[in-house]
């Protein structure tokens, strides 16, 4: 008899599946030629083996680089199918067996002879038009779809593999797009490192004209399908190669970060602030891959509870935080030991402690058992320092859950016992007579804009005096911040009044801060802790009748203000009251003038998702809507405006991926349980049906994850069909027998008829 034929198009929702079978896709590392371009060499012409060139004809992809052509190497192993899937298999015709019984063996009661007609069906090959590109810019167009040769063809199943240098991206840009709704685009970012599948970039219902997007590995795969006659005018897409960064490593707490080039081969070293160390390496290199990426993590500066300085000169003893790494108590012992003939002094630069779980001990010498000098229980802050009667000072610190913070930096530096040791002026600076400080020196002291002397006046020199035993004819001063006052500098620091120590109640400060008239003010709040019921105003131009940029109270994070325009004013207030020891710390602000400009700080795209803004510069009243990726979803607001003070509305978004699958649904004349009603990834839901009902299909669903796409379950809900009770065997007539012997007659319904001999 005659054959039939029939065209077989595989559905939209299996072109990724299908794609993932082809063998020309899987394979191993990208060549090993394909390097980083030396220095001084361009992207657009690298010297590569070149592929076998696509023939020509009416499918024949049009691929034009702006400068020659070229192939690179295959495509490395871009798509892994989702777990617990596979590709349907083939059906094909079989044989017939001989009907078995329970045991396997062949039935000895009867002979059937089964006559079988076979139908053989021809599935048309899909038509392959594959192209691997390694130029650095070029065009992709789709293939010459109306010749009369291309549609006698069958599907059209088209992939582009663009690869370029490990360092760089891809960017493409749609130009034109015109697909009819059975053809479909996918674009695909490479997954980066052998093993790991591609991301789905868009797919034809997101694309459009002029629209932009990067790939962040230097992979990129366009996969394009069309029917037999398609009815689209096709597509054509330009491509270009960008030059992939490290992202800017984050600055640690309490240290900095310096930085040579974000590109591949740059260098981010590391440091900390006296008084802490680094943990972590010291030095990162952005590394030449796929993605760039540091090669560690980046490193934190912590403070050390207790240790031991040895040949001590000049450094700083800073208290842990309390809940971290020590924990909730603290019991810190430090030894600052200097060299041979040689004393120290200490310096308290900042101390608040918490006066009923607190406690501060310092000994003159090396030991637990050496004389205490000072105790925080007993003594006020010594404004002036100490000084030690030995080579060595012991400093103990007990906490013990304080309710308020905790905070203690002290300057150690060892001086020549035959000289005076070296003021030292926070906040100010010292000139001096002789630099070694020996007998007849003269120290003479000034404070930095914004704080004044302590005690007032003169005088604001001291002498060093005594050849058989050098010490300073007076105390040092101290600088303390004053509450208010106008500041022109194009970079200063704003304090709390008596900053550093602590402020009294009853304050009514303001300071006018002015830069040039094209610039604005860069307000860093560094240290803000006030008691409650105080309040730092900021006003956004000259004087408190200027609009309110910001009202701070309470303990504040570090943060960033920007002024719109030369002027800013800070009013602190602190209502009367009795004064509460250690409770306010105060504050500390960094300002400098930076230029002006009239659009709202950049905001990043979001990982797995983009953004589109209504301006080209982020100006007044832009708007950025954000979107993710498939199988993500946007948390936050997916529209940010820029306001006219220059912020965005509200915090950019970001996108999560989606880890639960949708409600299966209740069946009918049955019933579910489930391991988890939010239904996420690994949850199971068990059937089961009515009595009466027996259930056709899985009983268990698994919710499991893709790579791309939404999670999915593992199978189809299943249904319940009305059961019907075998009937028994009526048994074997007398004289007579069986055609076919059985216990139960499960297809056998009610009114069936068993014939018998």
């Amino acid at each position: 008899m005659g054959t039939p034929k029939a065209q077989h198009q595989p559905p939209p929702q299996l072109l990724l599946l299908i794609l993932l079978s082809c063998p020309w896709i899987q394979g191993s590392d990208p060549d090993p030629t394909l390097a980083t371009p030396p220095a001084g060499q361009t992207l657009a012409a690298p010297s590569l083996p070149r592929a076998t060139e696509p023939g020509t004809g009416p499918l024949t992809t049009a691929v034009t680089p702006k400068e020659g052509r070229g192939a690179g190497p295959t495509a490395p192993e871009l798509l892994t199918p989702p777990p617990g899937t596979t590709a349907p298999p083939l059906s094909g015709p079989t044989s017939p067996g001989p009907p078995l019984g329970p045991e396997g063996g062949e039935e000895e009661t009867t002979t059937t002879i089964i006559t079988t007609t076979t139908v053989t069906t021809t599935v048309t090959s899909p038509v392959l038009c594959n192209n691997n590109i390694s130029e650095g810019e070029g065009h992709i167009e789709s293939p010459d779809l109306g010749s009369s040769t291309s549609r006698t063809l069958g599907l059209l199943d088209c992939t582009y593999s663009i690869h370029v240098y490990p360092g760089y991206g891809i960017e493409i840009q749609v130009q034109t797009l015109n697909l009819s709704r059975e053809e479909e685009l996918l674009v695909l970012a490479g997954g980066g490192a052998p093993g790991l599948a591609p991301r789905l970039l868009a797919n034809s219902s997101m694309l459009g004209e002029g629209q932009v997007l990067r790939s962040p590995t230097n992979r990129l795969l366009l996969h394009f399908q069309s029917p037999r006659v398609p009815r689209g005018g096709g597509f054509r897409i330009h491509y270009q190669a960008y030059l992939l960064s490290c992202g800017f490593p984050p600055r640690p707490a309490h240290g900095d970060v310096s930085v040579t080039d974000l590109h591949p081969g740059g260098t981010a070293t590391f440091h900390c602030d006296s008084g802490y160390q680094l943990h972590g390496e010291e030095t990162l290199i952005c590394l030449n891959s796929t993605r760039p990426a540091w090669s560690g993590e980046p490193p934190s500066c912590m403070a050390s509870c207790g240790g031991t300085i040895h040949n001590a000169t000049l450094g700083r003893i800073v208290s842990p935080e309390p809940g971290g790494a020590a924990g909730p108590n603290l019991t810190c012992r430090w030894v600052i030991e200097a060299a041979e003939g040689r004393r120290l002094h200490l310096h308290f630069e900042r101390v608040s402690l918490d006066e009923d779980n607190d406690r501060l001990m310092v000994r003159s010498g090396g030991s637990p058992l050496s004389p205490v000098i000072y105790d925080s229980d007993m003594d006020d802050v010594p404004e002036r320092g100490l000084i030690s009667d030995a080579q060595s000072l012991y400093v103990e610190l007990l906490s013990e859950t304080p309710a308020n913070p905790l905070l203690l930096s002290l300057r150690f530096e060892a001086f020549e016992e035959d000289r005076c040791f070296a003021p030292f002026l926070a906040h100010g600076n010292v000139t001096t007579t002789d630099p070694e400080y020996r007998p007849g020196a003269l120290a003479t002291f000034s404070c930095l804009p914004g704080y004044a002397l302590e005690p007032p006046g003169p005088p604001n020199a001291i002498e060093c005096v005594d050849p058989t035993e050098p010490h300073w004819n007076d105390s040092e001063p101290a600088c303390k911040a004053m509450c208010g006052g106008e500041l022109s500098e194009p970079a200063g620091v704003v304090l709390s009044p008596d900053w550093p120590q602590s402020y009294s109640p009853g304050q009514d400060c303001v300071w006018g801060l002015h830069v040039q008239e094209e610039k604005r003010i860069l307000l860093q709040v560094e240290i803000l802790n006030v008691r409650e019921g105080d309040m730092l105003t900021l006003f956004d131009g000259d004087g408190p009748s200027a609009r309110v940029l910001a009202q701070l109270r309470g303990p504040q994070p570090r943060r960033r203000l920007l002024s719109s325009g030369p002027d800013l004013t800070l009013q602190f207030q602190a209502p009367p009251g009795p004064p509460n020891p250690g409770l306010g710390q105060g504050f500390v602000l960094h300002f400098k003038e930076v230029p002006r400009n009239d659009t709202c700080p950049e905001l990043p795209p979001p990982e797995w998702g983009w953004r589109t803004a209504s301006h080209g510069d982020l100006i007044r009243g832009t708007v950025l809507t954000y979107q993710c990726e498939p199988g993500y979803e946007l948390l936050g607001s997916d529209i940010l405006t820029c306001q006219w003070d220059l912020s965005w509305s509200a915090a950019p978004p970001a996108c999560q991926k989606i880890m639960t699958c949708a409600d299966p649904g209740e069946i009918t004349n049955g019933h579910r349980t489930t391991s988890d009603a939010g239904f996420p990834v690994g949850s199971h839901v068990q059937y089961r049906c009515l009595p009466g009902y027996s259930l056709e299909g899985a009983a268990v669903l698994t919710c499991y994850s893709r790579d791309t796409g939404t999670p999915k379950w593992s199978d189809r809900v299943p249904k319940c069909a009305l059961k019907y009770e075998p009937c028994l065997n009526p048994g074997v007539p007398e004289n007579g027998y069986q055609t076919l012997y059985k216990h139960h007659y499960q297809d056998l319904v009610p009114g069936s008829f068993l014939p018998v001999v």
